[in-house]
């Protein structure tokens, strides 16, 4: 059962925790104008000039170029004499490899869950794709949601649930085609997509708006919006929903908790240095 699961957890109210803000008074300026510069060579296509990111960063280029310079001997930047351009160094990648081998989804994305759970007053699912299934890491619900109205489960086919559709719409079509020869399309309800035309549309759908959609299609009585979240190759990580029973996510209400959802998975994706595909 979910409960079983040691990342699930029940928020109540307001005591979920949040981030608190940082006062001005504890900003270093130089150090936020150095890592403005790092982002902004991070963030382009190649090498850029002193005076090219002097203007990026609206800075002097006097003031730029001390910043690269300290950024220079600590290896985070690189600059190429033959071009007179300046480059992300190999400590900066060092710390990002550093980052991805440390970084944790559930813990990233539990901040985010619990914000979107009190924003929609629905409960929040997180699953990742293991052997062709759905495998669900947490669940987030509120004081809102009567205890057992939404079916616990640690795991669920692809084909009939948001989370599923939300991963399989990022991977490739031969990736999909593998797992559904492997996993089959079982029908739970008469709703259950049962055929790959209608599935293949369903994805097409999904890409098309950012967020899944089950319309009973595992339980009967219960829908659920999806939104699949990216890795730093655009790939599919997981992905997150929204569940609710038939009565509370009405047509009117599935658009706007889709791109609630949507958002905040957009938003889990960039937190774990993700990238959405174009």
């Amino acid at each position: 059962m979910l409960n079983s699961l040691a990342n699930a957890e029940r928020v109540h109210g307001a005591d979920a925790g949040r981030n608190e803000g940082t006062s001005k008074g504890q900003v270093v300026q130089s150090l936020t104008r150095a890592l403005n510069l790092l982002t902004i060579l991070g963030g382009s296509k190649g090498p850029m000039t002193l005076t090219e990111l002097a203007d990026a960063a609206d800075l002097s280029p006097s003031t730029t170029h001390r910043l690269l310079t300290t950024l220079q001997i600590e290896r985070y930047v690189r600059f190429d004499q033959a071009t007179r351009g300046w480059s992300v160094g190999v400590q900066a990648y060092m710390t990002g490899v550093g980052f991805l081998a440390t970084r944790n989804i559930v813990d990233i994305a539990r901040p985010r869950m619990r914000r979107l759970m009190e924003e929609t007053s629905e409960v929040v699912n997180l699953a990742v794709e293991e052997n062709g299934e759905a495998r669900y890491l947490a669940r987030i619900t509120g004081p809102r949601v009567a205890h057992g109205v939404v079916p616990a489960t640690e795991r669920t086919l692809l084909h009939c649930s948001a989370v599923g559709k939300a991963m399989l719409s990022g991977m490739t079509a031969a990736r999909v085609q593998s797992i559904l020869n492997e996993r089959g399309m079982r029908q739970f309800t008469r709703s259950t997509v049962t055929s790959l035309p209608h599935l293949h549309t369903e994805l097409q759908l999904t890409r098309s708006r950012g967020f899944a959609v089950d319309q009973e299609e595992r339980e009967s009585g219960m829908r659920c919006v999806a939104a699949p979240i990216f890795d730093e190759n655009a790939g599919v990580l997981g992905a997150l929903s929204l569940s609710a029973s038939n009565r509370r996510m009405d047509d009117q209400r599935i658009a706007m908790l889709g791109e609630a959802v949507r958002r905040t998975s957009i938003a889990i994706t960039q937190e774990i240095g993700g990238r959405v595909p174009a």
